[in-house]
């Protein structure tokens, strides 16, 4: 987020007893609730272990932090695709996610910041067309609990290779192509 270096805030050292009022600021990180910082070291490299809500010390041009939202967030995905007999369907999928707070430096090194738009797209489309794939037109409406339950135990599978956890993967969204709503249309 480009508001994310707003968040870090050099905190003045008070000692409580001293007069003097020109004491210079100790460098310090303040983490916000409902965020965790990457700490980058220039001589260590991206530190292993995130840190929570709170104020930390940092070693000025040494230490880097990057602030990541870690609350649950909504992502919709469409895609087009076809059916198991070669309908055409649009799909909306709403997913709530967030990162695993426990791998959060391994999502930094290997995607950055933007990890959601690099990855929720693309495996969201792999996953809702292999599925799709392989119901019929007809039972995309009949049985779309049950399509909407395979769609999300596979999202959920492999969101855990980038270490997202999924809360919640749900179908919004359901049309069909022009001709086989005609189809409908002139049966009824």
């Amino acid at each position: 987020c480009a508001n994310d270096r707003d968040l870090v805030r050099s905190q003045p050292l008070s000692f409580p007893g001293r007069a003097d009022a020109s004491v210079p600021p100790f460098p310090s990180s303040s983490v916000d609730g409902g965020r965790a910082a990457v700490m980058f070291d220039r001589f260590r490299g991206v530190l292993p272990k995130a840190v929570g809500e709170g104020t930390h010390f940092l070693i000025p041009v040494v230490q880097n932090p990057t602030i990541y939202d870690i609350r649950t967030a909504p992502k919709n995905i469409q895609t087009s695709t076809g059916t198991m007999d070669l309908q055409q369907v649009n799909l909306t999928l709403r997913v709530l996610y967030r990162p695993n707070v426990d791998k959060l430096a391994e999502i930094h090194m290997n995607l950055g910041p933007d990890y959601a738009e690099r990855v929720l797209p693309s495996i969201g489309n792999e996953v809702l067309k292999a599925t799709v794939a392989q119901f019929n037109a007809d039972q995309l409406l009949t049985r779309r609990e049950e399509v909407s339950r395979a769609v999300s135990a596979a999202l959920r599978n492999r969101s855990e290779d980038f270490n997202i956890i999924l809360e919640d993967v749900a179908i919004t969204h359901l049309t069909f192509g022009h001709e086989y709503s005609r189809a409908i249309e002139a049966k009824q």
